[in-house]
């Protein structure tokens, strides 16, 4: 009796002990739980703010991107421009430098006449020397026959005056001669001053040119470049979420796998998707360029390195020249204007990617966009 009595009351005394280690327990799990909670609700704020910054930096490269495409694009332009306008210089370079030879013939011209005419003058003083000697000795004789008179000084006296004769004949002759030259003079004289006053004209024309030419440019790159940021501005967003097409410079890249099949130059359904998107983008800004900005699409086609192995075309020229009148097809029959389109074939020529690889046979292999001047 008395033994079960202490054993019940030693089981009593034992049940708070446990009460308290289990609210310990429920406490420690509650705190924990609660660190746990803040713990991810600090980090879910980080992330958000990690994921913030990230779209800000994605957005500010787009921007640098599209930037430094249409500093490109401008260069190429200036380029082309004034291609254009250093052969027209040239060529008008070339008319002045014919003119300044003519002027150099004429200017010899003149100098070997104004030779001539001392000569003759020379010859003329010559002659009007002798006819005025001869004048002398023929008064001299008729002085002497007046004196005393004969037969042998009037023959003397016949004979001065012979040539007193052909004297006068040749200094009429030398006096014709040196009108007629000094004529001939004076007309090259006017023909030299008439040359001389045209190379001046072409001189300032040749300068007012270059003048017109260098605003001429400048307007027409404005205005492009106004264009241009519009165009890249619609298909980028007709365009956006494709992985396949990328900008490079002034061009929008689409990898010929997303367009065609392999070796082959029919369009695939998706493709017919992709160009309708760049044809809706030209439509839509063609109809806000004015009729006097110069403009058009150019569609390049180019090819991998790899040789082509059987098919109907012989060469990756052959194939990227078919391959971009295709998309010219298409662009046409989705109504993009036929004088505002070109194509060409590149071939294998200005791979993007230098490596020999599948990926790197894949990029090359591409379709490019640019709007551009004809």
């Amino acid at each position: 009796m008395s033994r079960r009595r202490n054993n019940g009351n030693n089981g009593l005394e034992g049940w708070p002990g446990y009460v308290d280690a289990l609210s310990t327990l429920l406490m420690v799990t509650i705190f924990v739980l609660l660190v746990f909670v803040l713990a991810e609700a600090f980090l879910s704020y980080a992330l958000k703010g990690s994921d913030n910054t990230i779209t800000q930096l994605k957005e500010q490269i787009a921007e640098l991107t599209q930037s430094l495409s249409m500093e490109s694009s401008k260069d190429a332009t200036l380029s082309q421009e004034l291609a254009a306008l250093n052969a027209q210089l040239a060529s008008a370079q070339a008319a002045n430098a014919t003119l300044t030879q003519q002027l150099s013939t004429d200017t010899a011209t003149i100098s070997s006449l104004q030779d001539s005419q001392k000569s003759l003058q020379a010859q003329l003083s010559d002659t009007q020397a002798q006819a005025a000697a001869a004048t002398g000795r023929i008064a001299t004789l008729q002085a002497q026959m007046q004196a005393v008179g004969g037969s042998d000084l009037q023959s003397k006296l016949s004979d001065a005056q012979k040539l007193n004769k052909q004297d006068a004949a040749q200094i009429a002759l030398l006096n014709q001669q040196m009108a007629a030259l000094r004529a001939q003079l004076a007309a090259l004289q006017v023909a030299l001053d008439a040359a001389q006053s045209a190379d001046k004209q072409d001189k300032v024309r040749i300068a007012d040119l270059g003048k017109q030419l260098n605003e001429a440019l400048a307007r027409k790159v404005e205005e492009l470049q106004k264009y241009q940021s519009v165009f890249f501005k619609t298909l980028s967003e007709s365009l956006k979420g494709e992985k396949n097409i990328r900008v490079v410079g002034d061009r929008f890249v689409f990898e010929s796998d997303v367009l065609f099949p392999v070796d082959e130059a029919t369009i695939t359904p998706a493709g017919k998707t992709e160009i309708a998107q760049v044809a809706k983008a030209i439509n839509k800004i063609a109809a806000k360029i004015p009729s006097n900005v110069n403009w058009v699409l150019s569609v390049d086609g180019y090819a991998d390195a790899q040789p082509i192995k059987g098919g109907p075309y012989k060469t990756n020229f052959d194939l990227s020249t078919a391959r971009a009148l295709a998309v010219l097809d298409l662009l046409l029959a989705d109504g993009v204007p036929k004088n505002r389109l070109m194509a060409s074939g590149m071939g294998s020529n200005n791979p993007i990617a230098s490596g020999n690889t599948a990926a790197d046979y894949a990029q090359n292999r591409r379709i490019e966009f640019r709007l551009t001047t004809p």
